[in-house]
């Protein structure tokens, strides 16, 4: 995964532009390749940081989920509702949890 800034994404196009235009005259400066690579490599850094953030999203949601859930079947008859409530409120952080990463991971 990449994370790229816009001032990188910037930075990359016009990189990425000037090496075609280059390439057409077959004479490609190798300072362009360095730049739009250590332009990569700092946005795939930035890219596994954040992903690997959203695991450990994904897992604590995961774990109040099954805290919820807990409570929600040892909770006495007066406060079934809202402990259902906490245990909905659980599942939907874990939903976007599970969407955020599936997003993430597929580029």
């Amino acid at each position: 995964m990449h994370s790229y800034t816009r001032a990188e994404s910037r930075e990359r196009a016009k990189l990425f532009r000037r090496g075609l235009r280059q390439s057409l005259a077959d004479c490609v400066d190798p300072d362009i390749r360095r730049k739009i690579e250590r332009i990569d490599k700092s946005a795939a850094e930035r890219g596994a940081l954040e992903l690997a953030a959203l695991h450990r999203v994904q897992a604590e949601a995961r774990h109040d989920l099954a805290a919820a859930k807990a409570t929600e079947r040892t909770a006495p008859r007066a406060d079934k509702a809202t402990a259902r409530q906490a245990r909905k409120a659980a599942e939907e952080r874990v939903r976007l949890a599970e969407r955020a990463v599936n997003k993430a991971e597929r580029g």
